[in-house]
């Protein structure tokens, strides 16, 4: 794998101008609102436009659960995209955007790496054509008209001792966790408990991603439940009249913004809900509009297969009707040694070959093998090569692969590009085109009651022997299916380090019980929030942020974002 930051490699890289991409996807300037020469923005128009072609196959790419460093997910997409357009495959990738925070944070950004990026990457990477800017303006505006309310006379007698609705922010901020507002004095407003949650975490933006029209944002955004009044019923945004004017800043942030690949493959990067949080993928028009667009549409979802990938079949597939022709499961063998009990600090411990930590360390990845197959599309293994991997460490995966009948393919799109991961896209394109019309494939039923929905993925998907609602979820639910919510999907927040709900539990943690700790209504996203271990909204930074390592030069050129 090269040495050279992935920021270097991009800067070199000479764009086309976005017209040229308009030309190879059949489009044209009354579709598109240009920012720039290099991106712009589809219009919601472009679907009807189109409707009349038959749709694309949907490509899913998901992972085995990561290491802290990330094992390639977004760079197999960008990857296998170019290398779809390398067999002379129409393709379209589709991604979440990057949240500021985290860019700056611990991850650093999120546009690929090596020869496998999308472009311009600084400006994917920092608050991409206003869209994160907006769905923040737009989630605190339901915030200070909620405050405004109570000020004025709470004509809807909202008891503020019971707000649901915090403010938003796109940065790591943990001292905004939970704070108090309205202090200094009655001009300033009424007095309570408030905080913050990071936009990636906000309701807003799960709307923004799940959203198929703008009559549909709408809709969405006045079903937030805000709070509670004094007959503990549900308060919602419409009620505060404060949807339509939620939907008039996302105007421009609800259409897809186009960009292009380091080899000059479209890419639709839209919305950036987290997958540990919320639903972890990018928007449904996006994929809507690139299937239309493409052959083979190349879409990621967040961390790994237990977490976004069960969040796109259970969510997003309801509610769009979108179904992938085929999943891709990337592996590493670093994350294999990992899982098997390989320290990851020093990060070399897991670049050296350790056979008896390799086996067992495969166990985390068959799960997740088996849990994709659960949902009837078939699967292959990219693995994600780095310099230090074996052949014989490769040719354990490969073995797996065989044992559980499905196919792999080891990919170097980090150094090579497209060039490096031809033999994953042929073996994609085998297996999309053998299933041409996927029917969805669930495993709980919506009627099914919450416990049980929560029983099921914790059962089928964590492997977990049962679950445990402590006091404060149970409630929290019993008053959701009393309200009439009880009929929605169940997300679960929990973290993207282990198949269980405790970040230190590798491998394939046996034994053990599911808890919920709290529990959170997304009436306008159209899930449940079931939150396991001490899942946070709001981030903190590290001690040494990716932050402390960027600059920028006289010249605007931009160092240190990876």
């Amino acid at each position: 794998m090269s040495t050279t930051p992935s920021i270097e490699i991009a800067q070199t890289k000479k764009l086309r101008h976005i017209r040229h991409l308009l030309d190879e996807s059949g489009i044209t300037d009354d579709d598109i609102e240009l920012y720039g020469n290099y991106t712009g923005k589809i219009r919601l128009e472009t679907l009807q436009k189109f409707s009349a072609r038959p749709d694309g196959k949907l490509i899913l790419v998901t992972a085995m659960t990561p290491t802290p460093h990330g094992e390639g997910k977004t760079l197999t997409a960008i990857g296998l995209g170019q290398a779809l357009a390398k067999i002379g495959k129409k393709a379209i990738i589709t991604l979440r955007e990057p949240s500021v925070g985290p860019v700056f944070g611990i991850k650093g950004g999120a546009t690929g790496g090596g020869h496998a990026q999308v472009l311009p990457m600084e400006r994917i990477n920092l608050d991409f054509n206003g869209d994160l800017p907006a769905v923040t303006t737009a989630h605190n505006l339901l915030a200070a008209m909620l405050d405004t309310h109570i000020f004025k006379g709470n004509d809807l007698r909202i008891d503020v001792t019971n707000i649901l609705w915090k403010r938003a922010m796109d940065m790591n901020d943990r001292s905004l966790r939970q704070i108090v507002i309205g202090l200094g004095g009655r001009v300033n407003g009424v007095p309570r408990e408030s905080g913050f949650v990071i936009t990636a975490a906000s309701e807003v933006m799960a709307i923004l991603a799940l959203a198929d029209s703008r009559a549909d944002l709408k809709k969405r955004l006045g079903e937030i439940v805000v709070s509670y009044n004094h007959d503990r019923q549900v308060v919602k945004a419409k009620e505060l009249q404060a949807n339509n004017a939620m939907a008039v800043i996302l105007n421009k942030a609800i259409m897809p913004n186009l960009v292009q690949t380091m080899e000059h493959t479209p890419a639709l990067i839209h919305a950036g809900p987290f997958a540990n949080i919320a639903h972890g993928t990018n928007s449904v028009l996006a994929d809507k509009i690139g299937l239309k667009l493409a052959d083979y549409v190349v879409t990621e979802c967040g961390f790994g297969a237990d977490l976004g990938a069960e969040k796109f079949f259970h969510i997003v597939g309801r509610a769009s009707g979108i179904w992938p022709s085929a999943v891709t499961i990337v592996a590493t063998c670093r994350a294999i040694k990992y899982h098997g009990g390989v320290a990851d600090k020093p990060e070399s411990l897991l670049e050296k070959e350790n056979m008896e930590a390799f086996k067992k360390g495969l166990e985390n990845l068959a799960v997740h093998i088996q849990n994709m197959k659960k949902f009837g599309a078939p699967v292959v293994v990219a693995i994600n090569r780095f310099p230090f991997d074996t052949a014989a460490e490769i040719d354990h995966i490969r073995e797996l692969c065989r044992k559980e009948e499905v196919e792999c393919a080891p990919h170097e799109a980090f150094v090579k590009g497209g060039a490096g991961a031809v033999d994953l896209a042929e073996k994609v394109v085998q297996l999309a085109d053998s299933n041409p019309h996927p029917q969805p494939r669930f495993l709980y039923d919506l009627e099914l009651p919450v416990e049980e929905k929560i029983r099921t993925i914790a059962r089928e998907i964590y492997r977990a022997d049962d679950i445990y609602l402590e006091k404060r979820a149970r409630k929290k639910i019993e008053r959701f299916v009393s309200l009439g919510y009880g009929s929605l999907p169940v997300c679960i927040a929990k973290t993207q380090g282990s198949l269980s709900d405790n970040p230190r539990a590798i491998g394939v943690p046996k034994g053990w019980t599911l808890t919920a700790t709290d529990a959170e209504l997304s009436a306008g996203a159209g899930f449940l929030v079931i939150i396991c271990g001490d899942m946070m909204l709001m981030p903190g930074l590290p001690k040494y942020p990716a932050a402390v390592n960027m600059d920028v030069d006289e010249q605007g050129n931009i160092t240190g974002l990876f």
